[in-house]
C-alpha cells in the first residue's frame, strides 16, 4: 500500500519559519504519542537547532503508558524536554509554563545579568496536521489570552498571544512537512487519521493495522472482537481476522453477505478512539 502525503505550501511555510525563528527563544513541538517519530517534521531539528526544545506528547490517553515512558527517555537523551499531554481534557496543561522556564532558564539567567527584567519566554508551536495543535494553543492561551500586536523588528502581521506575564506564543501558521520517503511513516500517519480518509484504501489500511496489532498487542483483538489470531500452526492472516470481525460483529451487506468494509472502518475508528485500549504503534 503507497502513501501519498503533500499538504502544500510547504516552501512558504519554511521560509516563513526561518525568519521567525530568530525571534524566539523555545521551540514547542507537538507530536502524536502513539507515533512520536512519524509525527515529527523532520525538518525542525535543522530549523530550531540552538533553540531550546520542549516536544510535548500529545494525545497521551490513547497511548500506551510503557512506550511512552521509553519516547520520554529517548527524547530527553536528544537534548528535550517532554511533556505528556492530552490537550482536549487539558491533563498535563498545569506544568508547561514550569517546564517552559527550566527549558529556557540560561536564557532568563543572561537577561537577568543583563538587567532585563520580566521579559517573556518567547515560544513558536509547530506540529504537522491532526496532531492537536489548534487545541493545545486553545487549552493552553484559555479565555484570557490576549494578542499583544505586532512587535518591533517583527514582519508586519504577525501575532503575539501573551499566555501570562511569562510566556508569549508566536501565533503562525504550521510548518508543513515535505514529501517522505519511508512508506512505514506513511502508514503509521494513516493509521490515526493525519492522512485524509478519502483519498487511502480503508480494506487494505485496517490489514495494517491488525498486522500491528497483532505483532505489539496479542489478546487485544480477541478480547474485543471474538477473533482467533492463532490457527493450528501459525499466525491467522489479517485478512481472516477481519473476516471474523465482520462476523461477529454483524457487519452485513446487502444479499446478507459480509461487509468487511464497514467491519475495516470499525477497526480503524475503534483503534482511534481508545476503545481497543491504550497502544502506540511506534516503538523507539
Amino acid at each position: 500500500m503507497q502513501f501519498q502525503w503533500y499538504p502544500g505550501h510547504m516552501t512558504k511555510a519554511k521560509r516563513q519559519m526561518q525568519e521567525d525563528i530568530r525571534l524566539i527563544d523555545l521551540v514547542i513541538e507537538l507530536v502524536d504519542a502513539r507515533i512520536p517519530l512519524a509525527s515529527r517534521n523532520p525538518d525542525i531539528d535543522e530549523l530550531g537547532k540552538n533553540k531550546a526544545r520542549l516536544i510535548l506528547m500529545n494525545k497521551a490517553d490513547l497511548a500506551d503508558e510503557a512506550a511512552s515512558r521509553a519516547w520520554t527517555a529517548y527524547f530527553q537523551e536528544r537534548g528535550c524536554y517532554v511533556v505528556m499531554l492530552d490537550a482536549r481534557s487539558k491533563a498535563g496543561m498545569k506544568q508547561i509554563t514550569l517546564v517552559v522556564m527550566e527549558a529556557c532558564r540560561e536564557k532568563i539567567e543572561r537577561d537577568r545579568k543583563r538587567g532585563i527584567k520580566n521579559r517573556p519566554v518567547r515560544a513558536m508551536v509547530v506540529g504537522i496536521p491532526n496532531v492537536g495543535k489548534s487545541t493545545f494553543i486553545n487549552s493552553y492561551a484559555g479565555k484570557a489570552c490576549a494578542k499583544t500586536g505586532n512587535k518591533p523588528g517583527v514582519t508586519k502581521g504577525k501575532q503575539w498571544i501573551r499566555l501570562n506575564k511569562n510566556v508569549e506564543l508566536l501565533d503562525t501558521p504550521g510548518i508543513l512537512w515535505p514529501k517522505f520517503e519511508d512508506q512505514r511513516v506513511g502508514l503509521y500517519l494513516a493509521l490515526t487519521g493525519a492522512i485524509k480518509d478519502e483519498i487511502l484504501n480503508i480494506d487494505e489500511l485496517s490489514l495494517e493495522l491488525i498486522r500491528v496489532l497483532t505483532a505489539y498487542y496479542p489478546g487485544v483483538l480477541a478480547a474485543r472482537y471474538g477473533t482467533e489470531e492463532q490457527t493450528v500452526d501459525e499466525s491467522a492472516e489479517p485478512a481472516a481476522i477481519l473476516e471474523q470481525i465482520a462476523q461477529n460483529r454483524r457487519c452485513i451487506s446487502r444479499g446478507n453477505e459480509l461487509d468487511y468494509s464497514k467491519a475495516a472502518a470499525l477497526l480503524i475508528d475503534e483503534f482511534r478512539s481508545g476503545r481497543l485500549g491504550r497502544i502506540t504503534i511506534e516503538r523507539p
